[in-house]
């Protein structure tokens, strides 16, 4: 294992090599769906923390506010909110539309319309700087992310973003979401109060 991590290290030489090959490993995932969990930081009110599982069209957002459990699935066509304070269920139509995949898109792309450098490099990762290049004219980019991959098998280990005013970090990212994850049962939630808009 450890020839293997040398071997990795030494042909994964620029920024730009590293996150082309996370790029691959997360496209070779694909089908299998991704998780992750998101940090949103915001001055005055604080730090919200959801869990995203996406799988195909499909997505599930769970989060807690202020002890107010909230999930909501989507099917692009669909969506379900579940919230537990009044066992509640809201039923909507989202419109046709494709369903969020969260936000792993900020992870594709990142050497088109980003500067990439070396931060630091342990034994286990590689902490790379983004920032923004002078010719990415999209005002939604963030200006910079901090971007940590894994040297064992290119998978993205965080992705901390500064935007207008928050901060965003993804991590706790893995590869194993199933079609049942993201599914809406309403078999889970008896008793439920349904709401429909």
């Amino acid at each position: 294992m450890a020839v293997w991590a040398a071997v990795v290290a030494a042909v994964a030489q620029t920024p730009e090599e590293i996150v082309s090959r996370m790029e691959a490993e997360m496209n070779s995932h694909a089908s299998e769906g991704i998780a992750m969990t998101v940090d949103i930081k915001i001055p005055i009110l604080g730090t919200s923390t959801s869990r995203s599982y996406v799988y195909g069209s499909k997505l599930r957002v769970e989060m807690k506010m202020m002890g107010v459990q909230v999930v909501t699935w989507s099917d692009g066509e669909t969506s379900w909110t579940y919230v537990s304070k009044d066992n509640s269920l809201t039923i909507q139509s989202a419109g046709h539309k494709k369903a969020n995949t969260g936000d792993t898109e900020l992870f594709m792309g990142i050497t088109d319309g980003y500067d990439v450098s070396m931060k630091k490099e342990t034994a286990d990762a590689w902490h790379l700087l983004c920032k923004k290049s002078r010719g990415n004219k999209d005002e939604d980019d963030p200006k910079t992310m901090d971007l940590v991959v894994s040297k064992k098998n290119y998978y993205p280990l965080s992705l901390k973003a500064s935007m207008s005013g928050m901060t965003m970090t993804m991590r706790d990212i893995s590869f194993d979401v199933t079609e049942a994850d993201v599914t809406f049962d309403i078999a889970k939630y008896p008793g439920v109060k349904i709401i429909r808009k």
